[in-house]
């Protein structure tokens, strides 16, 4: 058997109800919620009951998803699975560096509730939506791009045949008709802003002045970025302050696991997104999610 990798869900997956069942059940998930609802209260509520409208802000999205995404994990490893190296996609690379070990959970909530509240603030100035655009290239979609000058960027890599785009709300439609042309579809994405863009640059400023005096550590296990599709060294604060405004090279990463030896990879938050993402890149790849309770007793095909 080869290597096994954790994978952390990012924003959009998220839905009320998140984590009930499963804080119920896993001492462990329980333990990371009760302590992510005393740094933040409300934050159990919003997970478990919502209402989705609210889930579905960026200030509230964020906290409540690395809550859920390092609860799964926590749990995983209760079940008595580890990884051998992790990756997060987008927000979820914030959960995944606080389960390496790079901050302890604490500060790295406190860092995520802020990392959410400065998005927040530079979608409210440059509001914009997000598509993710199937059966086409990376070079068709950096070419439509082209056409809208600082108005729509290629934001994530995502997989073979889809690549999302971020752009300002009304060339949308647009985009989406030039997309449609080149034969290829657009479906819109579940969040509040286009993020992974310029646009992002404040928040990116925000959160490197933030860690300037926070402690960081190299993480304990192979942690790949977003921004670089490498493991993480010395740089943390860099590459997470820098992460908000680049563009999430989650094929690339993904490939680069499989090539250090990775062969099974376990989804770890809410919704099964990112497990239809490595089918698409690995195929053959031993794929697995932890959401819920029953999700623990597939682990024994880990185990065995």
């Amino acid at each position: 058997m080869g290597k096994i990798a954790f994978v952390f869900a990012g924003q959009g997956a998220q839905y009320a109800g998140m984590g009930k069942e499963l804080y119920e059940a896993s001492p462990a998930a329980r333990a990371a919620f009760d302590r992510a609802e005393s740094l933040r209260p409300g934050t159990l509520e919003m997970c478990f009951s919502g209402p989705a409208e609210a889930l579905s802000v960026t200030a509230n999205t964020q906290p409540c998803l690395f809550a859920m995404d390092y609860a799964c994990a926590a749990a995983a490893r209760e079940a008595g699975v580890s990884p051998d190296c992790a990756a997060g996609f987008s927000l979820g690379e914030v959960a995944a560096m606080a389960f390496a070990g790079v901050m302890d959970f604490d500060e790295a909530f406190r860092f995520v509730v802020k990392r959410a509240e400065e998005m927040q603030s530079c979608a409210e100035k440059h509001p914009g939506a997000m598509g993710a655009v199937l059966r086409l290239t990376p070079a068709q979609v950096e070419d439509i791009c082209r056409a809208f000058p600082d108005k729509a960027f290629p934001v994530n890599y995502n997989c073979p045949g889809q690549t999302v785009v971020a752009c300002a709300v009304e060339v949308y439609d647009e985009l989406a008709a030039k997309v449609t042309e080149a034969r290829g579809r657009m479906l819109r994405l579940n969040v509040s802003g286009a993020f992974h863009t310029p646009w992002m640059g404040d928040a990116a400023e925000a959160l490197k002045a933030y860690l300037a005096n926070k402690p960081t550590r190299v993480p304990e296990l192979p942690l790949y970025a977003n921004a670089t599709a490498q493991p993480y060294g010395d740089d943390a604060a860099q590459l997470l302050s820098t992460q908000v405004c680049h563009p999430v090279r989650w094929q690339e990463s993904v490939e680069r696991m499989a090539e250090a030896g990775v062969d099974t990879f376990i989804e770890v938050g809410a919704g099964k997104t990112l497990s239809g993402l490595i089918r698409k890149t690995i195929p053959g790849a031993a794929i697995f999610n932890v959401e819920k309770p029953e999700d623990l007793q597939k682990l024994s095909e880990v185990r065995a």
